[in-house]
């Protein structure tokens, strides 16, 4: 019997837009399993040159709220930093991506996790925040004239005692990524900034590392 393959949620949300991609940021968004996604998992090892947030512990007090795996209440500089992306499919037969960022900051590691699914209309994504699953974000994803993957937010909800609740725009964030290629380095390149409108920045990181099919 055939092996089921799914397809790579960037991909799939991208269709021809995928082709504009550098080539070194389209192997990475296909993922372990090439353009037709097989299962399986890539890991990734570098050093963010900022990362974490300038709350602090204050963060602490959205938690009961968000669950873990999410807020941060360290920030450092020339902070290293895991990645592992485990691609698989649901029970219904969708695809997802889960991304587990591991930042290891001088007093201690924290985690950040969130899932990604194609979203419902051509060039989204739908991505759940936390190791609750209680931040529900869509995401537009596009590519630049410099073959860099952006994605930015253009919804929030929270999801609470199974009711999915829109967030006003005073209590939302607003997410955007810039994935690259640095020639020079030969690695992989990411920034991401999560605002809020009242308070701002929330959430950076920014860096580079190398990635690699999880044997």
């Amino acid at each position: 019997m055939r092996q089921r393959r799914e397809r790579s949620v960037f991909l799939e949300a991208m269709g021809s837009q995928a082709e504009l991609l550098h080539p070194k940021v389209r192997e990475y968004a296909e993922g372990p399993g090439g353009a037709e996604g097989e299962r399986g998992v890539v890991v990734g090892e570098g050093v963010f040159r900022v990362a974490g947030s300038r709350f602090g512990r204050l963060n602490l007090i959205a938690r009961p709220f968000v669950g873990p795996e999410l807020l941060m209440t360290g920030f450092g500089r020339n902070v290293p930093f895991l990645v592992r992306n485990e691609q698989s499919l649901t029970p219904d037969g969708a695809t997802k991506l889960t991304a587990t960022r591991v930042f290891c900051f001088e007093g201690g590691e924290q985690r950040f996790v969130d899932e990604l699914f194609v979203g419902p209309d051509r060039g989204t994504l739908t991505n759940v925040l936390g190791g609750a699953g209680r931040v529900e974000l869509r995401l537009r994803c596009s590519a630049t004239d410099r073959g860099e993957l952006v994605l930015w937010s253009e919804r929030a909800w929270l999801r609470l005692a199974g009711l999915r609740l829109r967030l006003p725009s005073f209590a939302s964030v607003s997410v955007h990524v810039l994935h690259g290629y640095d020639e020079r380095g030969g690695l992989q390149t990411v920034a991401a900034r999560v605002r809020n409108p009242l308070l701002g920045t929330v959430l950076e990181y920014e860096g580079s590392f190398d990635a690699w099919p999880e044997q």
